[in-house]
């Protein structure tokens, strides 16, 4: 892993500084290394760790990919059956060799990732750590990560934004802070009281602390930075972080986990609010970035393809998984089926398109619908899918939760008017009671159709 050469530097340069925290335990550099050290000899090939976060957890993982170890981090909310299976699949016997902490040879493999999933086992690929350092290089200078900040990533460590922003730190040599379990009323004392300068979190999160921080008068002046990823931050999202932050520069940026980083953007502080939108930035640093259609052909400025891209940050492939569609390479261009076009040198995202729902003959991203619904006065959140109709083939279905009070599907067509297209809007819309989320904290819009299949008391029909 490309931060434990780092680690060491730390630890002898700054050995009492701070560098983890997690909750109210604290580790600093010199802990942190000799911690992990220690745990070299009892460190197998290949570790699976599936656990909640702690600075425990920290130093197995620092441990798990010395040398030429590497790592998996499942997550521990997963069923123990899905979870004993993975790790079967991965754990190699016999020792590694070594019992130093150092970072291994740039093309060996340290970190074996995995999609998230309930119900079925998780496709698994894997990363070189080149391809870390590659990012770390790239981040550390796009979101100008310096060594005085202090970094909260509140969610879990099992998720892939975490984990990343926590290697990246170590890498910089810059605090990192998460929590035991995530909590509104926890992020907002380490804020205030920690003093945090940078934020990286999911654009769901960050409406929560917002908002409430807002509401309750929570001092997130300090704040330098916020970065999100995970889905397109709407216009709601952006201005309540604005007023809620007003010194911190918003970064947003669009990535997958097989790609790393793609494009990304910033808005300084001070600087007008964008009206939303499905443009998420400029190539990152270190990325070539095309449209290109199925046979790998280029698609001209504003027309809509793969979203594909060449750099070193690129993951090696799956483990176990690959259906040929996941992770494609068209003439050393790579995709993971992502949509979009590119207008003026800036990326669109349009969806997945596996997500696509094709309704009449017409081709409908549920991203399209739900950044037009969340702009729609009274919307807290929106969810978009395609569900199976008997003559249109599918139909756009979406899922609201109300701002306040409720909401009628009268006011949803009529502030869609001028969003949207009128043969995108969606024909039956749901009051949701909670956001259909994942183990991960990510909007699924496959349990948002589950809950309509089954009739769930969480999505009632607006007539």
């Amino acid at each position: 892993m490309p931060f434990l050469d780092k680690l060491q530097h730390w630890a002898d340069e700054r050995p009492h500084d701070t560098a983890v925290v997690v909750g109210s335990n604290r580790l600093t550099w010199v802990e942190l290394r000799d911690a992990a050290a220690a745990l070299l000899g009892d460190a197998n090939p290949t570790t699976v760790l599936a656990e909640p976060n702690s600075v425990r957890f920290v130093e197995r993982y620092a441990a798990a990919v010395a040398g030429e170890r590497r790592c998996a981090v499942l997550d521990p909310e997963w069923p123990a059956p899905m979870i004993e299976d993975v790790t079967s699949r991965i754990v190699e016997a016999g020792t590694p060799a070594g019992t130093d902490l150092v970072d291994g040879e740039p093309s060996s493999t340290f970190l074996i990732g995995l999609t998230s999933g309930t119900t079925s086992v998780p496709k698994a690929f894997t990363r070189s750590r080149r391809s870390w350092q590659a990012s770390f290089e790239a981040s550390i200078e796009f979101f100008d990560l310096r060594q005085d900040d202090r970094t909260l990533a509140p969610g879990p460590l099992s998720a892939s934004l975490n984990l990343y922003a926590l290697s990246e730190c170590l890498f910089a040599g810059a605090a990192f802070h998460t929590l035991e379990t995530f909590d509104v009323g926890a992020a907002h004392a380490a804020i205030t009281h920690d003093g945090i300068t940078r934020l990286v979190l999911a654009p769901t999160a960050l409406r929560l602390l917002s908002e409430r921080g807002l509401a309750g008068d929570v001092d997130a002046s300090g704040l330098r930075s916020i970065i999100c990823a995970g889905s397109k931050l709407d216009a709601r999202t952006l201005e309540a972080a604005r007023r809620w932050a007003p010194h911190a520069s918003l970064y947003e940026y669009y990535g997958a986990s097989e790609l790393s980083f793609v494009s990304g953007t910033r808005l300084a502080a001070g600087e007008p609010l964008d009206s939303g939108g499905t443009g998420i930035g400029l190539p990152f640093p270190g990325v070539e970035l095309r449209i290109l259609d199925d046979a790998g052909q280029p698609r001209p400025d504003g027309g809509q393809g793969n979203i594909c891209v060449r750099s070193g940050m690129v993951s090696n492939g799956y483990l176990w998984g690959d259906d040929g569609q996941a992770l494609r390479c068209l003439d050393g261009w790579y995709t993971v089926g992502d949509q979009g076009f590119l207008e003026e040198g800036i990326l669109h995202i349009l969806g997945r398109r596996s997500d696509m729902i094709i309704t009449s003959a017409k081709n409908v991203y549920p991203h399209e619908v739900e950044l037009a619904l969340a702009s729609v006065p009274g919307v807290d959140f929106a969810v978009a899918a395609g569900a199976p109709d008997d003559i249109r083939g599918q139909k756009v279905v979406a899922g609201v939760v109300p701002a306040c009070g409720s909401v009628t599907a009268t006011q949803l067509r009529t502030g869609l008017d001028g969003l949207l297209a009128r043969d995108k809007w969606p024909l039956q819309y749901y009051l949701l009671g909670e956001l259909p989320l994942t183990d991960r904290g990510k909007v699924s819009r496959k349990i948002f159709l589950d809950w309509i299949k089954n009739h769930d008391p969480r999505a009632q029909l607006l007539g």
